[in-house]
């Protein structure tokens, strides 16, 4: 009996082993978890966004059924994206940052401000943020640079100075339509990017240090931002609760509420007036009502999931843009969960970023497919990847 146990044990640990380590596992996890993040979005962003939708827009189903479209414009364009030839991104990527900037610039001149924040185009029918399409774009842009210095051993440029720059007019453009929130994933995927191209630890160390001084700079300049600051870690604090402490602390009350299965789809008490951005910056605390502990930790699970196989099909590519473009895009995804998640359990500052895949916004979701699309062409350009997709039944997914 005991020989029995041991060799199902081993059995059960080989297979799990083979699993994680089964190249081709890694597409499909990329693919399930991101389809199943979407769609617990589109069911989060109805629930959370339903009795603001009636108020404002006269049904129930105005703001949910944007999102449904945009999500399906979204699939199909990631799919086009995922079978893009590397030589025709290297295109794209040399003319990136222009578009960046010039985005970021039109906004400054043609936008309009929502809640404070000038990082908006108005198309009429819709509204646009062409900021969060930058962030792929100089995501893009940086791979491509750092990977002309790595396959160029004469080039002797500190890479500090090849990519920081441009990323400095962007934070600069961002900044001056006063969302900080948005120059902070900016700031956070430069970071990133300089870390996995392997500057030293000391130079590392310096370029967080002079960002979080520059972050602390412009926390201190705003009254308002300083106030978001003093109350994130008790707003329930005498005096504050009423003003700047109201959405994290309806959003904790709103987590607290909802144990270990949550009150109901549905049913959150906080959507209906209490918690401002219910299913944009707070929607994980909508999640955390409704469906409780186990909703939350299904949530995060199914990001972890997301980040691991983006990692992983990162450090399999053998082409050098591949590999940071994809580290890139794995830094963004996670920079803005820690900070929506953060903001829902008032361990960070309030900074308005949303939950990846999950939260509404077209502009957002639209911008995450073009990078999981890239990554998806990734794994497809994997010998072993591909050649385990070749023998499936289902074509579209070769």
């Amino acid at each position: 009996m005991r020989e029995q146990l041991r060799n199902w044990l081993l059995m059960k640990s080989e297979a799990r082993t083979n699993f994680f380590t089964k190249p081709v596992n890694l597409y499909y996890m990329l693919l399930v978890s991101t389809l199943s993040l979407s769609i617990l979005g589109v069911i989060m962003v109805f629930s959370a966004s339903s009795i603001h939708s009636l108020e404002t827009k006269g049904s129930a189903y105005a703001i949910v059924l944007r999102q449904i479209i945009f999500l399906m414009l979204s699939i199909p364009m990631a799919w086009v994206l995922s079978r893009f030839s590397l030589a025709r991104w290297k295109v794209i990527a040399q003319f990136s940052v222009m578009l960046s900037i010039g985005m970021l610039a039109v906004v400054q001149v043609i936008g309009k401000s929502v809640n404070g924040n000038h990082n908006w185009i108005s198309l009429g029918f819709i509204d646009i943020q062409p900021s969060e399409v930058a962030k792929f774009l100089m995501i893009l842009w940086a791979g491509f640079i750092l990977a002309k210095r790595e396959s160029n051993a004469a080039i002797s440029v500190n890479v500090i100075t090849q990519i920081a720059p441009a990323f400095a007019v962007c934070l600069f453009l961002v900044l001056y339509g006063q969302d900080l929130g948005t120059a902070s994933v900016f700031a956070f995927i430069l970071a990133g990017l300089l870390w996995v191209s392997g500057v030293r630890l000391g130079v590392f160390a310096s370029v967080i240090g002079v960002g979080f001084a520059g972050i602390a700079a412009l926390i201190i300049s705003a009254p308002y931002r300083l106030l978001r600051f003093s109350v994130f870690l008790d707003p329930f604090a005498a005096g504050q609760y009423k003003n700047v402490g109201w959405q994290p602390a309806h959003s904790l009350l709103g987590i607290a509420s909802g144990g270990l299965f949550g009150v109901g789809l549905g049913a959150s008490r906080q959507k209906w007036g209490n918690l401002a951005e219910a299913h944009t910056d707070f929607i994980f605390s909508v999640i955390g009502e409704e469906l409780g502990l186990f909703g939350t930790l299904a949530t995060l699970a199914l990001l972890c999931v997301l980040l691991f196989a983006i990692f992983k099909i990162a450090l399999r590519a053998k082409d050098p843009m591949v590999r940071y473009v994809s580290s890139g895009i794995g830094c963004w995804i996670a920079i803005q969960t820690i900070l929506n998640v953060g903001s829902a359990l008032s361990v960070l500052p309030v900074v308005g970023v949303t939950l990846p895949l999950v939260s509404y916004g077209g502009s957002a979701l639209v911008a995450t497919y073009m990078g999981i699309g890239f990554v998806i062409g990734a794994a497809r350009r994997d010998p072993e990847i591909f050649a385990e997709l070749k023998k499936s039944e289902l074509k579209w997914l070769r």
